[in-house]
């Protein structure tokens, strides 16, 4: 899909987040304890994920009042907590991964196929332009995690 050159940082990172959701749903697959998935899931949200919420709503959606706009920052706040559910658990559930994967991938998707285009062609040039300044600082999306419990 192409993407204006001035949004595809939050298209980068959304690649990160969906092998994110495959990680997880391959501890799930292998049996991995449950705290070190948790310990994974703070560690992303932390160094990745968290910023790059952050960045959409004051990059992206700050001053727009579209419902497509409502509903993605919508969806961060379910994720957020989601992520703080899991991230203070003193107990694991499974079932509580498999949620994280299965709305952060949907949300990603629907990021990339609704609200991106819609954004690109709704903000003039000069307001795209505005957003990539606004996301040019060096972004790095590697996943250093040491624990691979997804091998």
């Amino acid at each position: 899909m192409k993407r204006d050159t001035n949004i595809i940082p939050l298209s980068r990172d959304h690649h990160y987040g969906l092998l994110f959701c495959w990680k997880i749903r391959q501890g799930l697959a292998k049996h991995v304890d449950l705290p070190r998935i948790q310990r994974y899931v703070q560690y992303f949200w932390e160094h990745h994920l968290d910023e790059h919420f952050a960045e959409e709503e004051t990059s992206l959606f700050r001053e727009n009042t579209d419902p497509l706009c409502l509903e993605a920052k919508e969806q961060h706040s379910r994720i957020r907590r989601l992520v703080t559910t899991i991230r203070r658990s003193g107990t694991w559930v499974d079932a509580s991964y498999r949620t994280l994967a299965k709305q952060l991938e949907a949300h990603i998707r629907f990021e990339e196929r609704q609200v991106f285009p819609f954004l690109e062609q709704k903000l003039t040039k000069a307001q795209l332009s505005a957003v990539g300044a606004e996301l040019h600082h060096a972004r790095s999306a590697d996943d250093a995690y040491e624990d691979q419990f997804w091998n």
